[in-house]
C-alpha cells in the first residue's frame, strides 16, 4: 500500500483495483455502469479506468482523486460519491459503486433487504434507502448520500444501484455480493408469501454473526477472482 500523502501508489494497487472491478462485472453485480475505487491516503483515492468493469483491460491504469478538489477530467460524475465517504470515514478503505440486479428489483418497491440470513447480517440492522432513481451529479446529492450511509456498510439507491464500503477494497467487493445475496433472499421470501412469518437475525446474533473471522473474507474474495488474469 501507498506510505504518503502525495497521491502515490504502486502497481499492486493498481492491480488490485481491477481485480475488483472484473469480479463486480464476472458475478453480474454491475454491466456497462459502475465504478470502484481504493484509498492511497487520508488525502487521496485510486478509480478504476471509465469503462464497464467486467470488460477492464489487463494494465488498465485507474486515476488519482483528491479528497481536497473538484473531480479530474474524464473520472465519472458520481465518483463524487466515493470522495465525499472518505472524507467523512477515515476507517473506510474501499468503495464499490454497483448495480446489481436483485438489489435494483427490490428497490424498485421502495425496500432493501433485510437481515435474514448470515450474509444480511453483515448490514444489520438493514441498508438505508437513498430514495431516488436519479444520477448523483453534484456535490450536494453526494453529500447527502454519504451523509445517509453514515457508519454502515451500505446504501440502496432506489432503481439506480448500491453503494457499499468497507476497510479494503476487498471487503467493499465481498460485501457488494453479501448485499445481492440478501435481495435475493428478500425477494424469496416475499414470493413465498410469508413475510410476517420469517424471522430476522437479531442485533446480538448478528453481532456474532458478521465476522471476518476464519479467512471469511480471504475465501470469497478467492472465488470472486478466481480464473481473473492478474489474480
Amino acid at each position: 500500500m501507498p506510505t504518503d500523502v502525495t497521491g502515490r501508489h504502486d502497481e499492486t494497487l493498481e492491480r488490485r483495483v481491477r481485480l475488483a472491478a472484473r469480479a463486480i462485472g464476472r458475478h453480474g453485480l454491475a454491466h456497462a455502469y459502475g465504478h470502484c475505487s481504493a484509498r492511497i491516503d487520508e488525502r487521496s483515492f485510486l478509480v478504476c479506468a471509465p469503462v464497464p468493469m467486467g470488460l477492464m483491460p489487463v494494465g488498465a491504469r485507474g486515476t488519482v482523486v483528491s479528497l481536497d478538489g473538484p473531480l479530474p477530467d474524464g473520472v465519472l460524475g458520481e465518483v463524487r460519491v466515493h470522495r465525499e465517504i472518505y472524507r467523512r470515514r477515515p476507517d473506510v478503505g474501499g468503495i464499490v459503486r454497483s448495480m446489481p440486479p436483485r438489489i435494483m428489483s427490490l428497490s424498485a418497491l421502495g425496500r432493501t433487504p433485510k437481515p435474514r440470513h448470515g450474509f444480511g447480517s453483515y448490514f444489520h440492522p438493514g441498508i438505508a434507502l437513498w430514495d431516488s432513481p436519479l444520477l448523483i451529479r453534484d456535490d450536494k446529492q453526494a453529500l447527502e448520500l454519504a451523509e445517509l450511509l453514515g457508519a454502515e456498510r451500505g446504501v440502496v439507491m432506489r432503481g439506480n444501484g448500491l453503494v457499499t464500503a468497507g476497510g479494503s477494497l476487498e471487503e467493499a467487493v465481498v460485501l457488494n455480493w453479501y448485499a445481492e445475496d440478501a435481495a435475493r433472499i428478500e425477494l424469496d421470501v416475499l414470493a413465498s408469501g410469508l413475510e410476517a412469518r420469517a424471522p430476522l437475525v437479531t442485533a446480538d446474533e448478528a453481532k456474532v454473526r458478521a465476522t471476518w473471522s476464519g479467512r471469511i473474507l480471504e475465501r470469497m474474495w478467492a472465488y470472486l477472482t478466481d480464473g481473473d488474469p492478474e489474480a
